[in-house]
């Protein structure tokens, strides 16, 4: 069968295709219509895995949704309205939604001219099949965190072979660790659904130990009053409702109480101040007490080895070192596209294994979105007149020769990768040291705040060399610490706690990525880049050639390399 899985009805919406029970294309709308986390239809998503994958849509046997719009209107709507009446101004501002909804399989028709099946699936189990199968673990604990499905905000299950049981559902809407962070995360002035890892980024700057001059408590006290865990059942956990309002009124996010005890939401053109961070840390640090209490005690019960993570919480990456950290796991396993957008990839691996006798096939390869040949790439850079060499497989060596000098590259190769990370085809790279050059590309080339960190890639036989880890890391999604005698070599890559969110490059995986590490390597000896994602604060990665080269042009990028093009800045 060929299958259309889609994300739509949220955020970070996307596409992607599987046939004969392998994953051909996956493609994020943002990256088409340039709005970060996109809610549009995914439409040029579509279109595009259709394209990758050499069929038109009257070869789709069946289209598979992420989601239950029938369950949420009865869950969310409904049955809170009859629980609690002043929840009537979040359906009154929600009709649109609950029109969509209900609309859902008219405007999938619509969009696409689709005639056959539409199937649709549990938005967090969606979540759990597209960690748990491409994982390739024979057997694994599964959970899910983000910040709402249908009605549920995490569920936990075991994978044995081809089968996901659930074992836990009872974290439900208005409790969500994802939504908390959220609410966190805009009353310090960033924004919510998006800008959750700058606060992940900020919390080694605070002491969640400190106390709040406001009501002389520790801010890790107060939000352990927050978040609580059920005495009764320690896989539940439960939001004090004094603290929030997101609950009753959309887009207001905390309550007057939180005001009180933390003074008036900051404005994000405001002094970040000590309090600021304080709470980053303390938050962070809840987050992170709350999620491995409860996976020890999902390893103590089922005494399970291995763990995969999947929801918008899992690209909390500092949580997920954290994981790494205390050794609950043999390994773990998180998805690349834990958020929303990879529920198009578990629906789809849902409806495969519902409706054929083809087992899916397990992979780590999530580069699996637009690419470019050789010919539309050259007609762009003369569209631009720009003057390039072609340098065959010399491009690694010219590249690591302008990397040691210093030279900041945009990097674009292949297929794009599919998630927030960039993971080797679409990054912007640079010298891993000296530490000045985290400074200057946060200020004059992402426009980034100052405090955030960039992540090291390193060729994968020489990880233990350098990190404190005890597995692969190569999707970008694992933290850990430096090693104490590698720090002053690649500083510019190392965060104010001596962490790295490292990329371990599988020769494999990224064959061009990791020849050029290596040929960095053979030239200065030292075997990490410093990898960002080819874009800047606020846009999403760049897709196409077109793209890459008009970041090029209008940033302070020295060098351009696409494909075997190298393009240099006069």
């Amino acid at each position: 069968m060929n299958i259309l899985g889609i994300n739509y009805g949220g955020h970070d919406t996307s596409a992607c295709i599987l046939s004969h029970g392998k994953i051909i294309a996956a493609c994020e709308e943002e990256r088409y219509d340039k709005i970060k986390h996109s809610r549009n239809f995914p439409i040029s998503a579509i279109k595009d895995c259709l394209k990758i994958s050499n069929l038109k849509i009257h070869q789709i046997d069946l289209i598979s949704f992420g989601f239950l719009p029938s369950l949420r209107i009865k869950e969310l709507y409904i049955k809170s309205l009859v629980q609690d009446e002043s929840r009537i101004n979040i359906l009154i501002k929600d009709i649109e939604r609950i029109d969509i909804l209900e609309n859902i399989e008219n405007i999938i028709r619509k969009q696409t001219s689709f005639k056959k099946k539409i199937e649709f699936h549990n938005h967090h189990l969606c979540h759990l099949a597209s960690s748990f199968y491409p994982s390739g673990f024979k057997k694994s604990l599964i959970t899910s965190y983000d910040g709402l499905g249908e009605i549920n905000s995490a569920l936990f299950a075991i994978g044995d072979k081809n089968k996901i049981k659930i074992i836990h559902d009872q974290n439900k809407f208005p409790n969500s660790l994802g939504l908390f962070y959220s609410a966190v995360t805009a009353y310090l002035g960033w924004r919510h659904h998006c800008d959750e890892g700058i606060i992940m980024g900020l919390a080694p700057f605070g002491n969640p130990h400190a106390i709040n001059k406001k009501n002389g408590k520790s801010y890790i006290k107060i939000f352990r009053e927050i978040i609580k865990v059920d005495a009764n059942d320690p896989l539940k956990y439960i939001i004090n409702l004094e603290w929030i309002s997101y609950h009753k009124q959309r887009d207001s996010w905390v309550s007057d109480k939180f005001l009180e005890n933390f003074g008036p939401k900051r404005k994000y053109n405001q002094i970040l101040k000590n309090h600021h961070k304080n709470i980053a840390a303390a938050l962070q640090l809840r987050l992170e007490e709350v999620v491995i209490s409860q996976l020890k005690y999902l390893k103590k019960k089922y005494k399970v080895n291995n763990l995969c993570i999947s929801g918008g919480v899992g690209l909390n990456c500092s949580l997920n070192g954290k994981i790494s950290e205390n050794k609950i796991f043999k390994e773990i396993f998180v998805q690349p596209a834990s958020g929303d957008s990879g529920v198009a990839i578990g629906a789809a691996i849902l409806s495969n294994k519902k409706n054929t006798h083809k087992a899916f096939k397990s992979t780590r390869n999530f580069y699996l979105g637009y690419s470019e040949n050789k010919k539309k790439i050259k007609n762009n850079l003369k569209k631009f007149k720009l003057k390039y060499e072609y340098l065959d497989n010399k491009i690694f060596y010219e590249t690591a020769k302008l990397l040691k000098n210093g030279k900041i590259i945009g990097w674009f190769q292949n297929r794009a990768e599919f998630g927030p990370r960039a993971l080797g085809n679409r990054s912007i790279l640079c010298k891993p040291y000296p530490s000045s050059m985290r400074d200057y590309l946060n200020k004059k080339v992402k426009f980034r705040e100052e405090f955030r960190p960039f992540a090291p890639a390193i060729l994968e036989e020489q990880l233990n060399e350098y990190f404190d880890i005890n597995q692969k890391s190569e999707h970008m999604l694992i933290a850990c610490r430096v090693k104490r005698n590698k720090k002053k070599i690649i500083p510019a890559t190392v965060h104010i706690d001596n962490s790295c969110r490292v990329q371990s490059v599988n020769k494999q995986l990224n064959f061009q990525f990791w020849s050029l590490l290596n040929e960095f390597n053979n030239i200065t000896g030292v075997p990490v880049l410093f990898n960002t994602s080819f874009n800047i604060k606020g846009m999403p990665i760049v897709n196409s050639s077109e793209d890459a080269i008009e970041c090029f042009l209008k940033y302070k990028i020295d060098c351009l390399v696409i494909d075997n093009f190298l393009v240099r800045k006069k």
